[in-house]
């Protein structure tokens, strides 16, 4: 497992990938991207932050066997294979043609077709109340308007399920090897600040305590869009 899962997700989610998602979400590749590489590690972040509470990591560990192992798994590759929508049927594990099936289950189109693409579902249980605070901060500090940015943490929430639980079977993790995995992630986007934290901070400041705001975010992300990196 060498580099980070969100240095491993942003080298696959760049080029060709970019194009579907900007159109799924309605905006440009270049907006597209700037969004993702945000939007990632405040996702990881999150999850890093809800393994750390008591019981979290083996609440976490369960929901991956259950929905993204074994014969429930939706490869990372067929996912973004799926995304990309490569000519012919492109069948995921769910049977899904190419990317206006793939991307409309994610984002509520019917059904999903199986819990490890219900996007809501995942994003609930990432965020929880604070789901409002992180489409408003990525919508803010990312010039995407607020349903941009709902879509995109729904396309995006079932892409870091399938790599996580790819990285944890890869890696023979437990519950106590995931929650040290995802903490380490957590410190890392604290680390580096930037973007990504900013939200991770905005996001986590759960009681309001005015550590991190939107005004914050908004400096930052005008770095950003100005092409200060």
């Amino acid at each position: 497992m060498n580099g980070t899962l969100i240095d491993d997700l942003m080298g696959q989610l760049q080029g060709a990938s970019l194009g579907p998602i900007a159109q799924q979400i309605g905006t440009d590749a270049d907006t597209a991207g700037n969004a993702i590489s945000a939007a990632l590690p405040m996702l990881v972040g999150a999850l890093g932050h809800n393994a750390q509470q008591p019981d979290g990591a083996a609440a976490l560990f369960n929901a991956l066997q259950r929905d993204h192992a074994g014969g429930a798994a939706m490869d990372l590759g067929g996912l973004l294979g799926g995304l990309l929508g490569a000519g012919g049927p492109a069948a995921g594990p769910a049977g899904l043609g190419g990317l206006g099936g793939l991307l409309g289950s994610m984002l509520g189109g019917g059904a999903p077709a199986s819990r490890q693409m219900d996007a809501g579902g995942i994003l609930g249980h990432i965020f929880g109340g604070a789901q409002p605070r992180a489409e408003a901060g990525l919508s803010q500090a990312t010039g995407l308007n607020t349903s941009q940015a709902g879509k995109l943490l729904m396309v995006l929430a079932p892409i870091v399920m399938a790599a996580l639980a790819k990285r944890v079977q890869a890696g023979n993790l437990d519950a106590g090897g995931l929650g040290s995995a995802l903490g380490q992630e957590r410190a890392r986007v604290q680390q580096q600040g930037g973007l990504g934290g900013g939200l991770l901070g905005a996001v986590l400041d759960q009681n309001g305590d005015g550590q991190v705001d939107l005004s914050d975010l908004l400096k930052i992300g005008g770095g950003l869009l100005g092409g200060r990196r």
